[in-house]
């Protein structure tokens, strides 16, 4: 945490107070939000840098502000099982509550300049250009959407007014109360499953595993969310075969073997640019792995891999959904989602016939 000098008033535009805090007995106030629990003096902003203490309680300060918004195909997020085809409407604000040092979005994470915000929209008027996008859903992403909670929660009430999902792309490291609230509100995750060790999570994000593990438990037993992981795999931290082998045994038994993996090639980037990007064998190996270990569905990303990037049944063998880059190619599922060769259903939210959005992405002006 540090103190910030000008900090924006109550009455300010963007400014919003947040419920998840309590004041300490040394009169700090503690940010209950994340795992991180910065106690705050006035006038001083939380890690994240989003999130300070103003008039005595815990405020966010990038409310209805956006480093952009884009129309990404949903398989970027990525989420294979999950209206596939569609576009979906995707922004992130600023900060974040953990500090990884291989950050692939760091100008946005990282940014500690508010004017690095610069369109706005009101949930209203963003729920509103979903739809008139024609988009399926909506994404809280780029950075997380844990340090903006409240905004996102927002938008994902009035996008369900007209129709609208809501997708929450997250590292997942929260406190229970803040979970319980964030997710009633979300329709789907792709949580970033960064590593199964706590020295990866205190070295290289500054952060722990177990509060994550904790959310997956209870987005798995809690709720209702359609939720899919994504590990970026970094040579020499992360890629170890036993960690591998550890990791998704732990998602068979805790998860089932029907949530989606995603094991992602790093490249250097921010401050971990020493490490070579990922071998594409060792994303493979990684599917190995985990399809051995009972995963129904895992697969590479960041690499081209027609193979590794399609879905296919479990039990037959046969292409369900098949995919080249973020471009479906094949389509194998019956109207009740099911295998056309076997009749084995497959796990996911499918409403209705594939879209056929592709690879393109559309940046769009919300403030105008």
């Amino acid at each position: 945490m540090s103190d910030t000098a000008g900090l924006p008033g109550l009455d300010t535009p963007g400014v919003v107070a947040t419920r998840h805090w309590t004041l300490l007995p040394n009169g700090r106030i503690r940010c209950q939000v994340c795992p991180r629990g910065c106690a705050l003096k006035e006038g001083q902003r939380g890690l994240c840098f989003v999130r300070a203490r103003v008039a005595d309680r815990i405020v966010l300060t990038s409310y209805g502000r956006s480093s952009g918004f884009c129309v990404d195909p949903v398989e970027k997020k990525p989420l294979n099982h999950f209206l596939p085809g569609t576009p979906i409407l995707s922004f992130g604000t600023a900060g974040c509550n953990l500090a990884c040092r291989f950050c692939q979005n760091w100008d946005m994470s990282k940014s500690r300049h508010m004017d690095r915000l610069m369109d706005r929209a009101d949930p209203a008027t963003l729920a509103l250009a979903a739809q008139r996008l024609g988009c399926r859903s909506i994404a809280y992403t780029y950075n997380d959407p844990v340090v903006f909670m409240e905004y996102a929660m927002d938008v994902a009430r009035a996008a369900r007014e007209r129709g609208v999902r809501s997708v929450a792309v997250t590292a997942g490291y929260m406190e229970s109360a803040a979970r319980r609230d964030f997710y009633q509100e979300m329709d789907a995750a792709n949580v970033d499953l960064k590593a199964f060790t706590e020295r990866f999570y205190r070295k290289l994000c500054g952060g722990a595993l177990q509060p994550v593990l904790e959310t997956l438990i209870h987005l798995k037993r809690e709720t209702r969310v359609w939720v899919e992981l994504t590990t970026l795999l970094i040579p020499g931290e992360n890629d170890s075969e036993a960690e591998l082998e550890e990791m998704t045994c732990w998602v068979v038994e805790h998860l089932g073997p029907e949530v989606p993996m995603h094991f992602t090639a790093f490249h250097p980037d921010w401050k971990l640019r020493d490490h070579p990007p990922t071998p594409h064998a060792t994303l493979i190996r990684a599917r190995d792995i985990a399809r051995k270990n009972g995963v129904h569905h895992a697969y590479v990303g960041n690499v081209r891999d027609a193979r590794g990037g399609s879905t296919w049944c479990p039990r037959c063998q046969g292409l369900l959904i098949g995919r080249n880059g973020y471009t479906l190619t094949d389509w194998n599922l019956t109207a009740a989602a099911a295998c056309r060769f076997c009749g084995l259903p497959c796990p996911g939210v499918f409403d209705g016939p594939p879209g056929n959005w592709g690879a393109r992405r559309l940046p769009v002006r919300l403030g105008n």
